[in-house]
């Protein structure tokens, strides 16, 4: 299997010295500060919908329209920390995440909200890709994998944590307190920022690839529809399954249980939750099964989080949707940084422009499954979204591992 078993092997624990944590927990909070600001946003979306007089359904393009732009320019921001110095481009994104997200909180329609988190998710789009970058430069290559799971773990985290912190601000206050509340959450991140000591950074041709591979975009095409495009595949529909279904939880929640938004919001922070474990797990089901396997188990995870959903939807009881938010988190986590790990291999050369596509095609895949769940819904209620979302993984895990499985024996 060679580099492709290997894969996860970078994650043995090291131990970081007293500075290199202190870099890692700063970037880790820009981290979680990042994804925060999208999903605390969820269990808001039905008291977001009532003030600006829409359909709850209408309201999911609020998250397409963070998601959308924070995958697509993920490659781009990673490129831009390699050209101008990633402190200083962290600066000026999480300046902008802090100030797209106030303007959310004062947005006064449906459009202009829509408009604001589009910006919003301009700027965040950078965090996580440059923060991989920065981190692997100041811990080195042998403490690489180690750092960046911590900052990984410490971001997915945030991820299923901020749904019950948005929940409750929302309930006790309102939606636009609850921007308010995470763009101040971003101002704290940035003042943390500016303590970090700036690194002799050379951008003398640093993350760029050899003139003869053509531009920015050609080499990534090349990369994401090369020999490893079906690891990029798998990360698009990963996107769409799990972020997608995970995006609608807050209101379905709401419509078929009759949950406030601190209900709904504390039953998603199993999601955080089962990061947490799944990131402990994750390296000693790669050390017996391999990186397949770890997917493998991830994707089971996620249909069974769709058939507790679509028991909710059934029989109108809550308790299913705790197994539901924390399979998500479970799978999500397995599936995703080890994506992120094989897509190394595309091109030793150009690791931070292939973690960055993979970061374009789960979030933009989260952007599409948020959009697309939203017509399935109209159209056909919730059934129909648990429906198409269970059939598309049951498809990513025969195909997508027919084509993984092809891509080991090749680099064996």
């Amino acid at each position: 299997m060679g580099r492709f078993v290997n894969a996860r092997q970078k994650d043995r624990p090291v131990n970081l010295s007293p500075e290199q944590k202190r870099v890692v927990y700063t970037l880790g909070f820009c981290g979680l500060v990042s994804a925060a600001d999208n999903w605390f946003v969820s269990p808001a979306l039905p008291a977001i919908a009532n003030a600006l007089g829409v359909a709850a359904s209408a309201a999911t393009v609020v998250l397409t329209a963070y998601l959308v732009p924070y995958g697509l320019l993920q490659p781009v921001c990673g490129t831009l920390g390699d050209r101008f110095g990633r402190l200083r481009v962290l600066h000026v994104i999480v300046a902008g995440l802090a100030a797209g997200t106030f303007l959310c909180a004062v947005a006064p329609t449906l459009p202009l909200l829509v408009l604001a988190r589009v910006l919003t998710g301009c700027f965040a789009a950078g965090i996580i890709a440059v923060s991989q970058a920065h981190v692997g430069d100041v811990v080195g290559p042998e403490r690489r994998g180690a750092a960046v799971g911590v900052l990984m773990g410490i971001t997915f985290t945030g991820q299923g944590l901020s749904s019950g912190l948005g929940g409750i601000i929302t309930d006790l206050m309102s939606w636009r307190a609850a921007f308010a509340c995470f763009g101040a959450l971003a101002l704290v991140a940035l003042a943390l920022l500016w303590r970090l000591p700036h690194p002799e950074e050379s951008t003398d041709g640093q993350g760029a690839a050899p003139a003869q591979q053509g531009g920015f975009f050609i080499r990534a095409a090349r990369i994401f529809f090369g020999t490893h495009r079906a690891i990029f595949f798998v990360a698009c529909t990963t996107g769409v399954v799990f972020l997608g279904v995970y995006g609608f939880m807050g209101t379905f929640l709401a419509e078929r249980c009759g949950l406030g938004s601190t209900q709904a919001g504390l039953i998603m922070m199993l999601y955080g939750v089962m990061c947490l474990v799944g990131g402990t797990v994750s390296g000693r089901i790669g050390a017996a099964r391999g990186p397949r396997g770890v997917i493998l188990v991830g994707e089971v995870s996620g249909l069974v989080a769709i058939v507790a959903l679509a028991i909710v939807t059934a029989t109108g009881a809550w308790q299913p949707a705790l197994l539901a938010a924390g399979a998500l988190g479970f799978g999500y986590i397995l599936t995703q940084p080890t994506l992120v790990s094989l897509s190394m291999d595309a091109d030793p050369a150009q690791t931070g422009l292939c973690t960055g596509l993979i970061g374009l095609g789960v979030f933009a895949g989260g952007g599409v499954g948020s959009s697309l769940g939203g017509q399935l819904v109209a159209l056909g209620g919730y059934d129909a979204l648990w429906l198409a979302a269970g059939v598309l993984l049951v498809a990513q895990l025969v195909l997508g591992g027919y084509a993984l499985a092809r891509l080991a024996c090749r680099a064996s």
